[in-house]
């Protein structure tokens, strides 16, 4: 007999994302034998199709690059949070047929920094300025009680960010990326750049660091983390945000919580160290 209930995650490219892992890893500590969680591979051209497919036995969605913002106007509503950086990342399917958006990846954040004993800071860094550094922009918001220097390549990414702060309602002050390396001087540096980006950086992690929290999970660790943890600094990774930004999504969908935490991070552990 199939399953009763669906979920899934889409993307392109999405062949690399632990989400089924982690979700599946959920259902199973749970008791969730009729529950399948899959991924597909799509495109922001190839969403809409993909949306008016779905039927009844569906329950969500989690959405990852391109489709965070192209999937708003495919909904009938969406949560302030994911309002507040114009992204969504998990859409849930209601009993009478809504489309309903959020954004877990904010809370995650908060959640993923309050594990490692961070719930206030006097000023941050942000490394990048992409549509994650958003996100962690609207997650500082909240715990920041002073600004965030955002660390940009550009003038036009250094104006966007400094809008995002306008939105969110928190000080945004910008510094060009040969400057990065003054980031660690804050008790908070959030690092939303690709692999590789700050591997230069690593050199410059000063002898008392405070806490990095580098968004990647693979590789791991990180040239930056592994050299920020030698020096004694506490470090939070990208899959401790994928564990708790997924927690929320399975609470969300299955209306069962709490989530299994623990359980979801050892299943993306052990996933992560086979590849």
């Amino acid at each position: 007999m199939s399953p009763t209930r669906h979920a899934a995650v889409l993307g392109s490219p999405i062949a690399h994302s632990l989400s089924p892992v982690l979700h599946r890893a959920a259902y199973a500590e749970l008791g969730l034998s009729d529950w399948s969680y899959d991924r597909f591979e799509v495109d922001e051209a190839a969403l809409p199709g993909f949306l008016d497919k779905l039927g009844p036995q569906w329950a969500g969605l989690s959405l990852t690059m391109p489709l965070k913002r192209a999937v708003i106007p495919l909904l009938d509503g969406i949560s302030a949070t994911a309002a507040s950086v114009e992204a969504v990342n998990t859409v849930v399917f209601t009993a009478d047929g809504r489309r309903l958006g959020d954004n877990t990846d904010i809370p995650g954040m908060l959640a993923a920094l309050r594990e490692r004993g961070v719930e206030q800071v006097e000023r941050a860094s942000i490394l990048g300025a992409g549509a994650t550094a958003s996100s962690a922009l609207a997650a500082l918001s909240r715990i920041c009680t002073g600004g965030v220097t955002a660390y940009v390549r550009s003038e036009a990414r250094a104006d966007e960010m400094r809008g995002w702060g306008e939105r969110l309602g928190i000080t945004v002050r910008t510094a060009a990326w040969e400057d990065a390396a003054a980031a660690f001087e804050a008790p908070l540096t959030v690092a939303t750049t690709p692999a590789g980006t700050t591997d230069a950086l690593a050199a410059a992690v000063p002898d008392r660091p405070g806490t990095l929290f580098d968004v990647l999970y693979e590789p791991w660790p990180t040239v930056l983390a592994g050299a920020w943890a030698d020096r004694g600094g506490a470090v939070v990774g990208g899959l401790d945000l994928l564990v708790h930004q997924a927690v929320l999504q399975v609470e969300q969908m299955t209306g069962r919580s709490p989530a299994p935490l623990a359980a979801m991070r050892k299943a993306g552990e052990a996933a992560l160290a086979a590849r």
